[in-house]
């Protein structure tokens, strides 16, 4: 897509059709590489994809293990029915029901909660069949619309005009989940879909440290800290990743401020990519993934399963009305 356009029913993941088939249906494979049908996003398919691939299997035959003991052992968990789509084993939300023995709802009749799912940047509004739902009122998670909504929050912008700005700046598209970011020097000419944001200096030392932070009920539920080589800030391959509890990054006003984002985004459910500018000290929120997946490949195996049991915690308690809801 090269322009900034209003979702239509024509539109990639706009469809509002659920995946149907096998894991595999929800890709077409070409030479090189892979395309996801409801992102139109392109992966290359190389020796460090496959490694990733299989480093996640291992952790889900882990989370696969526990659901059937849970479901062998203990009384049903509460069932979700997530429209228009359901979420595959390598969303985090799959994982965080997996871990606390909630079900998906074969029917809304069926259901203790519903959850709106749809791995778009621009969904289509629909209509919740309970009373408790969630991430029904996130419809916009395009990078204007994050950066417009930040500064309003927190009172500083990210957004930058690239015509008169001087200096290094952050070229984007709209987009969710492209990984097309490139660095630019301003002024330059602003093209069609694009978006352009401030260069946020994160590197410590020859690194770059991202704060990518899973929310649940508007409050980060992890934090895991994603370090790489300056020149490959936009790369989806991290070089170490390690966990941390939010408040042992954020502080108290930043969460508050966290929370107050989250809800203005009608955010119930997501990943927030969290940077701290490291001169000022201020941290810039400069993406929002309603339906993340993770936990990132990166962790170590004990983190993983440590940050799935915080997230699944965390989902249970939104499901009992006790998180407060975005």
């Amino acid at each position: 897509m090269s322009e900034l356009q209003t979702p239509s029913p024509l539109m990639p993941g706009a469809s509002g059709l659920s995946p149907k088939g096998g894991w595999f249906s929800d890709f077409q494979f070409h030479r090189g590489g892979l395309t996801v049908h409801k992102t139109g996003t392109k992966i290359a398919l190389d020796a460090t994809l496959i490694g990733e691939c299989l480093n996640w299997f291992g952790y889900h035959l882990i989370v696969r293990a526990r659901s059937w003991w849970l479901m062998a052992t203990r009384a049903p968990g509460p069932a979700i029915w997530f429209v228009p789509d359901k979420p595959r084993p390598w969303y985090l939300i799959w994982a965080a029901m997996a871990w606390s023995g909630c079900r998906m709802a074969r029917s809304p009749e069926t259901a203790d909660a519903s959850f709106c799912f749809e791995d778009a940047t621009w969904g289509l509004r629909a209509t919740p069949t309970h009373t408790r739902a969630f991430n029904f009122g996130c419809l916009d998670v395009s990078k204007s619309h994050v950066a417009a909504v930040f500064e309003e929050v927190f009172g500083y912008p990210l957004a930058i005009d690239p015509e008169t700005f001087v200096g290094p700046a952050v070229e984007k598209g709209e987009l969710n989940g492209v990984h097309d970011g490139r660095v630019i020097t301003c002024p330059h000419p602003r093209a069609p879909g694009k978006t352009y944001q401030k260069l946020v200096d994160t590197a410590v030392g020859p690194y770059i440290h991202d704060l990518r932070t899973p929310c649940v009920g508007g409050k980060p539920a992890v934090v895991w800290i994603k370090r790489k080589p300056a020149e490959n800030r936009f790369s989806i391959h991290n070089l170490a990743v390690t966990r941390a509890a939010p408040e042992d990054i954020y502080s108290r006003q930043e969460l508050d401020l966290i929370a107050r984002f989250a809800a203005r985004m009608g955010l119930d459910w997501g990943g927030l990519d969290i940077l701290r500018d490291e001169p000022s000290g201020k941290i810039y929120i400069v993406d929002v993934n309603k339906t993340d997946v993770g936990p990132v490949i990166a962790l170590s195996l004990a983190d993983k399963l440590t940050s799935t049991r915080a997230l699944s915690l965390a989902l249970v308690e939104l499901l009992k009305g006790s998180a407060r809801k975005a």
